[in-house]
């Protein structure tokens, strides 16, 4: 008999309510952030000045985004999947279950969807990461949680030393490129060393500051035909799952999952500590983390967004006061759930939550259809003081369907087709008559 005949999907009575809030919450966050990099060219990442408008409200629409939202959605998102990883195996071992092969599956067919996603649709896409990460992460699946929470945060603090040595060597180079450029005007010869290095800053500067020439380029693919934005598109896709991946991703997905599945197994996100302890977590997160975050802001501005200075200091603020505001907002979130606080609107978040993976690509379909060029072509024509608006409309289209999906069918489309992967088995869809009652 094949271990999918034993181990079978989460129904309906096992699932977590607290998780798919968090869930729901996250996905709908992650929408302020990822507004931009459907809207506008690629180097706004960088320097928000070259697109969308920075002054005024526009330049309010940033900081609020960015204080609020910027990587901490990811994070609680992150966090979760980590800890869906220790609900999966939990599953399947305490039914005398190997789950091992089932997973891989399961991880198989998100990297699938996660490529198609991608190529085809938005190189913003997280799915692939978080696949390529999850297949190294089955290996910790048993380990204390203490032992996770601290390899996690190893991770994490590896990644930032990681963009701060990035930050001493752009350092480097754009000085040899001064360099550089001064003997030769001067008529004078430099080191080899130096010729190598300042071409280095050329090509590094070129990547992450775009020219007017390179954003002209950019808006005219993705306000052209779908070929022209698939041609732009599938080398924006295959650097961030190489370079970008290798250099800066797997670090911080890899130790968020980490600390996901250690949190999971003390029973932080099942809601099962006491009310003082999340009230600790929340105070601590707060005092924390908006001050980090809010002098990350301060100092990117201060420094006039300088890519040299952002690898060495300035994103590094946000990077760890993001973890400190994403556990202050699941930890707000858990008592307030707990305490039977706003039931509807929970339900609601709830129900975007259970359908997450069909929700994430509603989000896709719904801005590159705003966006790009094969439907109403509005790339690089909207303001950010434009965005709140659009999000408010995408929030409300998946609060409104996903309650009333559910009421008539057991998962969303992308989870229905995952499981049918997983299981190896067509899972049931439609909620009968009998399900209904009880």
């Amino acid at each position: 008999m094949s271990i999918s005949s034993h181990l079978l999907p989460v129904n309906e009575s096992e699932r977590i309510q607290t998780l798919d809030v968090l869930r729901g919450v996250a996905l709908l966050g992650i929408l302020v952030v990822n507004i931009e990099v459907f809207a506008l060219p690629s180097g706004v990442f960088f320097d928000p000045h070259s697109a969308g408008g920075f002054d005024g409200a526009n330049q309010f629409v940033w900081k609020w985004s960015t204080v609020f939202f910027f990587e901490k959605m990811m994070a609680i998102f992150s966090m979760l999947f980590g800890a869906g990883i220790v609900l999966f195996c939990t599953k399947g071992e305490a039914a005398g279950v190997k789950p091992g092969r089932t997973y891989y599956r399961r991880i198989l067919g998100l990297l699938l969807v996660g490529l198609i996603h991608a190529y085809f649709l938005w190189y913003g896409d997280i799915l692939v990461p978080y696949a390529l990460t999850a297949l190294i992460l089955y290996l910790f699946r048993r380990r204390s949680a203490r032992a996770l929470i601290i390899v996690g945060v190893v991770l994490l603090v590896f990644g930032s030393l990681m963009q701060f040595a990035a930050g001493m060597q752009f350092s480097w180079m754009r000085s040899s490129a001064e360099e550089y450029r001064v003997a030769e005007a001067s008529g004078k010869t430099t080191s080899d060393l130096t010729k190598k290095m300042a071409r280095a800053w050329d090509q590094v500067s070129t990547q992450f500051l775009q020219s007017e020439e390179t954003i002209a380029k950019e808006t005219a693919a993705y306000r052209g035909s779908y070929l022209d934005g698939l041609r732009l598109r599938a080398p924006l896709s295959l650097m961030m799952q190489t370079q970008a991946f290798l250099f800066m991703i797997i670090w911080r997905i890899g130790g968020l999952m980490l600390l996901g599945m250690g949190l999971m197994k003390l029973g932080y996100f099942t809601a099962k500590l006491s009310a003082r302890t999340y009230l600790i977590v929340a105070a601590i997160g707060y005092v924390i983390g908006l001050p980090l975050c809010i002098l990350g802001v301060y100092s990117l501005q201060a420094d006039n967004f300088d890519i040299v200075k952002r690898f060495q200091q300035d994103a590094h603020f946000n990077y760890f006061g993001s973890l400190f505001l994403a556990l202050a907002y699941s930890a707000t979130l858990i008592l307030l759930h707990r305490a039977g606080y706003f039931a509807r609107v929970f339900a609601r978040l709830a129900s975007v939550g259970r359908m997450a993976f069909s929700n994430y690509l509603l989000q896709t379909l719904l801005c590159t259809t705003l966006f790009y060029g094969y439907a109403f072509g509005m790339f690089n024509r909207i303001e950010r003081v434009y965005f709140p608006l659009i999000i408010l409309i995408v929030w409300t289209i998946q609060l409104v369907i996903s309650p009333w999906w559910l009421r008539r069918f057991r998962f969303g489309p992308a989870e229905w087709l995952w499981r049918t992967f997983t299981y190896r088995r067509r899972q049931p869809m439609r909620i009968s008559t009998t399900d209904a009652a009880v």
